[in-house]
């Protein structure tokens, strides 16, 4: 129930009564700002909603982390009292931007490679995007080795080359070989490289194989895979245990349970971590699959917009659109992944000239220090600073009152960053920078997604809503939803997911034998991996499917699907359903007019202001206007209505 957010945020301050059920704690962990979303799983007052943000603390993702539920159980309980809060909960749901974030950024570890039989650094390189992504992850810190070699020349080969990559700057090592050899090579150059540096040492550089991370016949994908998962894995790991650790101190019940990006939930030690990487779109991405389905958007396109990037996937017939082979900024993987592009355009997103033109992102000054306005150091300009110079934005209201912004530090970074290389006035260099925003925006939805007239846009995430109407129009689209939750939709969206794993083997005939002997292999491996979740596979819900080179066919399990030919393999999903959020409300009810009891001075004009969360159900208006609620606001420009309605979403239509 959407709109329960509300009024759970104004009244919930007495407490959480004895009808409120267990709760579900939802935490989005993005580049510049952290939401909490927390909800009640039932009891006599159905679902409720308590939501909250706090910065992004890059240094220490866990200080957010706390800070965040911290805030939370003050609006529960009004009072801070964590251990009360954690008692109390069911499960705690996390994803994180912060893979993405680095992806875009190319912050992390410096990567070396080993390669070897028939696998070569070219074949790594095959288009722009694999050619850009290898030279800012691996650049020249790469090399090869030679099976052919005897053991003591292979094994003194093997230490000259990992020396040779730590002395170039890697600090984690990936080894991937090609071939039939594949994984048997990898295994052979592990057993020697084990005996020269034994990881118990100082400063041992770790090594990873690429067949320990994924079985995949495709070897550039597979070291591709590999790749990605040693770039991200150093920040996932130590954050999540050391939050997991700090979690258990305060006596909570139940394991964070990590959201992927295939949309189930997994325990920490159960998460390898590319499957983390956007793991918080993808949860943007399932609540707007939620949307869809509950008011029957057969084309929905979701706009997340963060601090730092804008995430967009699509919901085609109720369903997110996913790569059985995902990609990851146009490099195919060996997973399957939510078909999200991530761009470096977002409300921190550095926003300066080159070359006598506006350039926006994609480094981001995220949330330390943070747009000039904050006040926390930020000399840079950002598109926050230019909406609160163009009077969208109110410095008494921003944030819920929590974040005190000021207008001349964003005045002054406009000054020397924008107008002065212009030659513009700061209020104009502040229009400039909005148009080139937008245009990159709905750019980014266009490359993105065939638009058509029954295309919906979905805006949500801080800074989605503030010009919806200006991105919707330049991208074609006449039709907007807000959800009421839009700032913290992603986290909201998480809490639509299950705990559920995958496994996959190879059918080494394609008989009722064959597939017999994979179901078994598969059987015991889940059985063993839901045990590990702290369940027992009888009651889990299990599904399979045939995978025949890139196509998917689905099936009971018990027989083989029609002409099956290897190579193939069977794959299995063992799911255990817990509990949801859900969704109410609906549109083309009873109108009526919006109230509004004040109005915004914005650079054209004073427009009304509307208080989303002091409007009725039905309540209807005419832009421009400026709609506004304590975590986002939204300019409702000329040749636009706004409706909103009893679960708080907001309805914006081109008329």
């Amino acid at each position: 129930m959407t709109h329960a957010v509300a009024s759970a945020d104004r009244g919930a301050r007495g407490g959480v009564g004895r009808g409120s059920g267990k709760l579900l704690i939802n935490i989005d962990n993005g580049g510049t700002l952290t939401d909490i979303c927390v909800l009640s799983t039932g009891g006599e007052s159905g679902q409720r909603v308590w939501r909250t943000k706090t910065l992004t603390t890059p240094y220490d993702l866990s200080k957010c982390l706390f800070e965040g539920l911290k805030k939370a159980s003050v609006s529960l309980y009004g009072e801070a009292d964590v251990q009360r809060l954690l008692l109390a909960t069911e499960s705690i749901r996390y994803s994180t931007t912060q893979g993405t974030n680095a992806l875009v950024e190319r912050k992390g570890p410096r990567l070396g490679l080993i390669l070897g039989g028939d696998l070569t650094a070219a074949q790594l390189q095959a288009n722009d995007h694999a050619s850009g992504l290898f030279g800012a992850l691996v650049a020249d810190r790469f090399d090869t080795l030679d099976l052919a070699l005897a053991d003591a020349e292979l094994e003194a080969a093997a230490a000259r080359v990992v020396t040779k990559l730590a002395a170039s700057g890697a600090n984690r090592i990936v080894v991937a070989f090609g071939g039939l050899a594949r994984s048997s090579g990898e295994a052979q150059i592990r057993r020697l490289l084990l005996r020269k540096f034994p990881p118990h040492l100082l400063g041992a550089v770790p090594i990873l194989y690429s067949h320990e991370v994924v079985e995949d016949d495709d070897d550039p994908r597979r070291a591709w895979t590999a790749l990605f998962n040693a770039f991200l894995h150093p920040a996932m790991e130590r954050f999540l245990y050391n939050a997991e650790h700090q979690l258990r101190e305060f006596k909570t019940q139940n394991p964070l349970l990590i959201f992927r990006n295939d949309g189930h939930s997994a325990r920490v030690a159960r998460t390898i971590a590319l499957k983390t990487y956007s793991s918080g779109p993808r949860g943007g991405a399932e609540g707007a699959k939620a949307l869809a389905s509950h008011y029957g958007f057969n084309h929905l396109l979701s706009m997340d917009i963060g601090g730092t990037t804008t995430d967009v996937a699509v919901v085609a017939q109720h369903a997110v659109r996913t790569d059985r082979r995902g990609k990851v900024e146009g490099v195919a993987t060996s997973f399957e992944l939510c078909n999200v592009q991530s761009f470096g355009v977002g409300g921190s997103s550095i926003i300066q000239v080159v070359d006598g033109r506006i350039v926006v992102g994609p480094e981001s000054v995220g949330g330390a220090p943070g747009p000039a306005c904050f006040g926390l150091g930020g000399q840079l300009a950002t598109i926050t600073d230019a909406f609160l110079v163009m009077g969208l934005l109110d410095p008494a209201s921003y944030f819920g009152g929590e974040l005190k912004i000021d207008i001349e530090r964003a005045r002054a970074a406009i000054q020397s960053n924008v107008a002065m290389p212009l030659g513009l006035s700061v209020e104009a260099a502040a229009e400039a920078m909005e148009k080139a925003w937008v245009r990159k925006v709905a750019d980014g939805l266009q490359a993105f997604a065939t638009v058509t007239p029954q295309t919906t846009l979905a805006a949500f995430g801080g800074a989605g809503p503030f010009v919806a109407c200006a991105i919707a129009e330049a991208a074609g689209i006449a039709k907007v939803i807000i959800p009421g939750l839009a700032a913290v939709f992603s986290a909201f969206g998480i809490g639509f997911s299950d705990i559920a794993h995958h496994y996959e083997a190879p059918l080494a005939t394609a008989d009722a034998e064959g597939l017999a002997a994979a179901r078994a292999m598969l059987l015991e491996r889940a059985k063993r991996g839901m045990f590990a979740e702290g369940f027992d596979l009888a009651d889990c819900e299990l599904s399979y499917a045939l995978q025949a080179g890139e196509t998917s066919i689905a099936f009971d399990g018990s027989g083989l699907p029609g002409d099956v030919r290897p190579p193939c393999s069977l794959r299995l999903q063992a799911l255990k359903p817990v509990p949801h959020a859900r969704m109410s409300g609906h549109f083309g009810g009873e109108r009526h007019a919006a109230t509004s009891s004040a109005r915004r001075q914005t650079l054209g004009a004073a427009l009304p202001l509307y208080r989303a969360e002091a409007q009725m159900p039905g309540a209807a208006a005419a832009g421009p206007a400026v709609l506004e609620e304590a975590f986002f606001t939204a300019r409702i420009d000329a040749g636009w209505r706004f409706e909103i309605n009893e679960a708080g979403d907001i309805l914006l239509s081109h008329h």
